[in-house]
């Protein structure tokens, strides 16, 4: 689709969304609409203390991340539960978030036409479709970088004991 233009020259995302302040809390929450194996960057900014306040909590993962103005980080915002904690009075906090939605990675495998459409134009291609739906969540996983993988790039071996398993 050539018509097509990305929000900036070099995001890999399709959407975004600015929640301005001037305290900006996001209660837990998962995206349920964004590609279930894609990942949101969530950019915080403000002015506040991110030792007492403006934490990102990842609830599966059982962490409370201080989260300083100016940072950014990566989840997949689909499958964990996310949100942050309150601010202290006086502060301020905003953010910036990019995503992609799961239906327009939808779309395109349905042949760039809505899944009802390729249901009633094409009935076997609906069929396949829906088949490889079933398998989809191991296309996520193998996007994923193990352990070793990322020690690899950054030149660092188990062997050499400076990682435990």
């Amino acid at each position: 689709m050539p018509h097509l233009r990305p929000n900036w020259e070099w995001s890999v995302f399709s959407a975004a969304a600015f929640n301005f302040g001037p305290r900006v809390i996001a209660y837990p929450h998962r995206d349920c609409m964004n590609l279930a194996y894609g990942l949101c960057a969530i950019h915080a900014f403000g002015r506040y203390d991110h030792t007492k306040g403006g934490h990102l909590v990842l609830k599966e993962a059982k962490l409370i991340i201080q989260f300083p103005p100016g940072a950014l980080i990566l989840v997949p915002s689909a499958t964990i539960t996310h949100g942050n904690t309150p601010i202290q009075e006086g502060e301020v906090r905003s953010s910036f978030t990019q995503y992609s939605a799961g239906a327009m990675f939808r779309y395109v495998d349905s042949g760039f036409k809505t899944q009802e459409v390729l249901r009633l134009t094409d009935p076997a291609g609906f069929e396949k479709m829906a088949h490889a739906k079933a398998d989809r969540w191991k296309l996520g996983l193998e996007l994923l970088s193990t352990v070793d993988e990322i020690l690899d790039r950054a030149g660092v071996g188990r062997e050499e004991g400076e990682v435990p398993e």
